[in-house]
């Protein structure tokens, strides 16, 4: 009796990753005997047992899990770990990034061919001088478009990786569509291949840069690298089967501008609608201005606080590429004050470690942080800004803030800064419970992608300043 109670009861446990667990119990002998339930996919049952040492080792071996034809490829192409050790949207991102990547390497293959076929390949009168002069212009170009883009734009790549990622994408079907037309104008074909190529280092720096943000975003085990890698390996995949499709298709269209063509732009359309997917597929929990804009206007109308989900699938996605700059954060004072006056009503009702300039007529926010402003700060000095612009904008809000905006729409009756003053106040009751909703909602306050400048200042603060 005592071996069959031994038998039923479980001495211990252990399962790999998010894999099923395998149960231990003890046999009569006082080996240990495994269980595995089975796989969920496969409907295999299995059941290991172990000698204890020394008693006929080589006929048992280690307790394994069954692995199904999948389990391979899974460890090949997916971090380890996979589902737990990468955020839930990455799956869907990558299955969608895939499919775009499939369908940028045959356009790819299209605009290759146009471009060797302008440069000269299998024609007699061209010479191999001619084209490489035309090559080392298009690659010089490219080379000095891709340092001005990172200088211009690299700081502000990682508030909007989403709106880039998918801008760059685009911008890699309009070079592709350049060189497919630049043998249909042979006189411009040095301009034309030199703009596509700058266009592509464009490419090159935005779609990397947001890669590396993204992979920030799905890496959740300090694993960065390993996701870095399996994507690579997935690309590298995809990329090899479009090589070998394009060795079929490349034949059959060669003769046919037209199809050629008509090929191009069905791809280009299936590449855009698999990017657009990819990106709408993803949910950052961490908040840049776009949406921190719609999860505080969803506060202020309803008093709700938007989860990440939700806030994602409403983010825009098409923005502009100049954007007029409503909130400025981390701006230099000088730029604001010129005299110990303005100074002093820029200073006089701000207990926080940070300072708010309100333009009325253009609706525009810059902000000055203090040198011990921490993230919340700036994530409060952000929300001063937005609800400051909800004044000027319709829609029901909360009784104090009501009155305010009563004040503002009637005219210019009270200064910006009297108004900037009243608004700390209300946030002062507003602000902790909307930080304890997006913390309850599954925000992420500790970190932002706020774009903020690198500027600090130090004033004289009253003693009650507060520093979160």
């Amino acid at each position: 009796m005592a071996d069959d109670a031994g038998l039923e009861t479980q001495l211990c446990s252990e399962h790999f990753g998010s894999g099923e667990a395998l149960g231990c119990r003890a046999t009569a002998d006082g080996s240990l005997q495994w269980e595995v339930g089975g796989w969920r996919w496969w409907g295999l049952s299995r059941a290991f047992t172990v000698k204890p040492e020394g008693r006929d080792a080589g006929e048992v071996g280690a307790p394994r899990a069954p692995s199904p034809p999948l389990s391979g490829l899974q460890a090949v192409f997916l971090p380890q770990g996979f589902p737990d050790s990468v955020s839930p949207d990455y799956l869907p991102y990558q299955l969608w990034d895939s499919v775009q990547a499939f369908a940028s390497s045959l356009s790819g293959s299209l605009a290759t061919q146009a471009v060797l076929l302008g440069i000269g390949v299998g024609n007699a009168k061209a010479t191999v001088s001619a084209a490489t002069a035309t090559w080392l212009v298009k690659d010089s170009t490219g080379m000095l478009g891709r340092i001005v883009f990172a200088w211009w734009k690299g700081s502000k790549l990682d508030c909007n990786a989403k709106q880039w990622r998918l801008f760059a994408d685009i911008l890699n079907d309009v070079a592709m569509f350049l060189e497919i037309m630049a043998p249909v104008y042979p006189i411009c074909f040095t301009m034309t291949v030199s703009t596509s190529n700058l266009a592509k280092c464009i490419v090159s720096v935005a779609g990397g840069a947001t890669r590396a943000a993204l992979t920030v975003h799905q890496a959740r085990r300090n694993n960065m690298a390993d996701v870095s890698a399996k994507d690579s390996s997935q690309e590298t995949l995809v990329n090899l089967a479009g090589l070998l499709v394009s060795l079929l298709m490349l034949p059959l269209v060669s003769g046919c501008p037209g199809f050629s063509l008509g090929c191009f732009f069905f791809l280009t359309a299936l590449h855009i609608y698999a990017n657009y997917r990819a990106v709408r597929s993803l949910v950052m929990e961490t908040l840049n201005e776009g949406r921190l804009r719609l999860v505080l206007r969803h506060y202020l109308q309803r008093g709700e606080v938007l989860d990440p989900t939700a806030a994602n699938r409403m983010e825009p996605l098409w923005t502009g590429f100049w954007p007029a700059p409503s909130l400025s954060l981390g701006v230099p004072l000088h730029r604001l004050v010129s005299s110990v006056f303005e100074l002093q009503q820029l200073v006089e009702g701000h207990q926080e470690p940070y300072l708010l300039c309100w333009d009325q007529s253009r609706n525009q926010v810059q902000v000055v942080l203090n040198q011990k402003a921490g993230p919340k700060t700036v994530l409060r000095a952000a929300t001063h800004g937005l609800m400051l612009g909800a004044l000027q904008g319709d829609g029901p809000l909360p009784a104090e803030l009501e009155e305010l905006r009563n004040q503002v729409q009637a005219g210019p009756k009270k200064e910006s800064w009297v108004i900037v003053k009243e608004t700390h106040q209300v946030l002062d009751m507003l602000f902790p419970k909307f930080l304890k909703g997006l913390q309850d909602a599954g925000w992420k306050t500790e970190k932002h992608q706020l774009e903020v400048d690198e500027w600090r200042a130090t004033w004289l603060l009253s003693p009650e300043k507060k520093v979160l």
